[in-house]
């Protein structure tokens, strides 16, 4: 599986941005897909995950502001990212994981300024 993580940029405080992942490759009908991020000095850590069926799961950290979603049919994911915090700098990584295997996208940079 492949993934190609679009969409990061610089963003002032309070902003908005969308990040998207166009996942390619043989894709099980059954997996997880989510959005993970590092900042310099830090541990990668999830943002949000999404599943095939459509459950939902979050970071504390972004809750109520983030939201994810995905579209099976174009095998893509998005994450709608408000009220951006300087905090959430970092490179956006997209994942897809199935029963067998996990994949990572290359990054996408978010840079929030104050």
């Amino acid at each position: 599986v492949q993934l190609q993580a679009s969409g990061g940029g610089l963003v002032q405080a309070g902003g908005s941005l969308r990040l998207s992942c166009a996942a390619s490759g043989t894709i099980l009908s059954i997996n997880v897909m989510g959005w993970y991020r590092q900042s310099p000095g830090k541990q990668r850590e999830l943002v949000a995950s999404v599943t095939s069926g459509g459950s939902t799961n979050y970071a504390g950290s972004v809750k109520g502001r983030f939201t994810i979603s995905r579209d099976n049919a174009k095998n893509m994911m998005y994450l709608q990212m408000n009220s951006l915090k300087p905090e959430d700098t970092a490179v956006y990584y997209c994942s897809y994981s199935d029963y067998a295997r996990s994949y990572w996208g290359q990054g996408t940079l978010v840079t929030v300024s104050s």
